[in-house]
């Protein structure tokens, strides 16, 4: 009986998650599953002025770095199933190479929705190469994770870069308890 539960109580969560996911993609705006290469690379854009706005050092930061990640709007909710989606480019050189969709489900204490940017700086070749041949790469031990209230500590220098990979969150609106980008799954689109 217990493992009928287990079996019917993951089916239950992998079904909710999918559908919340889903859901929230297509509510979502700024890159959306309907977006366009030309949608996707205007919303980038504005996502990386505000980045360079809001967050002291992202742009020395982005100059420095061998690709960044930019996810203008991904879009997250749950009430304890959550999900979340979103579309954005990777930039190398300050040009949009390659097309990537983040996708993140959730089970647990959390409640609300919430819209935000996210930017991954790969400040190492080697960073780079790793999340570009890995279909659906998450963030691990390798990233140091900065949330824009924590953005005045953001600063780059020689001294202080010593990660490969930064994921700074950005222009968060609304409310999500719970919320994290740790456990999400980058994976590449075609555009």
């Amino acid at each position: 009986m217990g493992q009928i539960m287990k079996r019917h109580s993951r089916r239950a969560f992998l079904v909710s998650s999918v559908l919340a996911t889903t859901l929230l993609a297509a509510c979502g705006s700024g890159g959306g599953l309907n977006s366009n290469r030309d949608d996707i690379d205007a919303a980038v854009r504005q996502a990386q002025m505000d980045l360079y706005a809001t967050v002291p050092g992202s742009q020395e930061a982005a100059s420095r770095a061998a690709g960044v990640l930019i996810m203008p709007s991904v879009t997250e909710g749950g009430l304890m199933i959550g999900g979340g989606y979103g579309e954005g480019a990777l930039l190398i050189g300050d040009a949009p190479v390659e097309y990537f969709s983040v996708a993140s489900a959730s089970y647990g204490l959390q409640a609300g929705y919430q819209q935000e940017s996210q930017a991954l700086f790969f400040m190492t070749p080697e960073a780079l190469a790793n999340f570009r041949t890995t279909d659906g790469w998450s963030a691990g031990a390798e990233t140091k994770f900065v949330v824009e209230e924590d953005a005045a500590s953001f600063g780059f220098s020689t001294d202080t870069i010593n990660q490969p990979v930064y994921a700074v969150v950005f222009g968060q609106q609304g409310l999500l308890a719970g919320a994290t980008i740790e456990g999400s799954k980058y994976s590449r689109i075609i555009r």
